[in-house]
């Protein structure tokens, strides 16, 4: 049975898993804070829109501004997400030594967003949930085990 790592909060073990973690990513010719700043911003189809939240001094507001369907979302939002999300784990993880060491590290162990508040980026907290951001993850991780073989 592998080794299973929960990880949620950026003050846990394993928190630099969380898209919350300060490692800026550079993606589209400009620099994000964070990679929930990226996947959140991808969800409007306005660049103003995408630039507000882009500037957010905080995932966490950054996450709300995601949130606001006052703005307009994409259309393609729901046949998008899961390439967004790809793309700003890999640009995270490839773009800091440190964070591709600490990933490689985990080895086989199957990664999990441990949460109650998700069951779709999450476990949804009983281990009911995709997991699509810990298998994502394992996804990235797999490619940067064969990029370092």
């Amino acid at each position: 049975m592998p080794e299973v790592i929960e990880f949620y909060s950026v003050t846990d073990d394993h928190g630099w898993c969380s898209n919350f973690a300060p490692y800026p990513i550079k993606l589209r010719g400009k620099t994000w804070p964070t990679s929930e700043h990226y996947f959140q911003a991808l969800k409007f189809e306005d660049a103003d829109d995408q630039e507000e939240v882009r500037l957010t001094r905080t995932p966490m507001l950054a996450a709300r501004m995601g949130r606001d369907r006052k703005r307009k979302l994409r259309r393609d939002w729901e046949s998008t997400k899961v390439s967004v999300m790809r793309e700003a784990v890999r640009a995270k993880f490839t773009q800091h030594a440190d964070l591709t060491r600490l990933l490689l590290d985990t080895g086989d162990a199957k990664l999990v967003e441990h949460t109650d508040n998700d069951d779709y980026w999450g476990d949804g907290g009983d281990g009911s949930g995709k997991n699509m951001l810990g298998r994502i993850l394992m996804e990235v991780r797999e490619e940067l085990r064969k990029q370092h073989a």
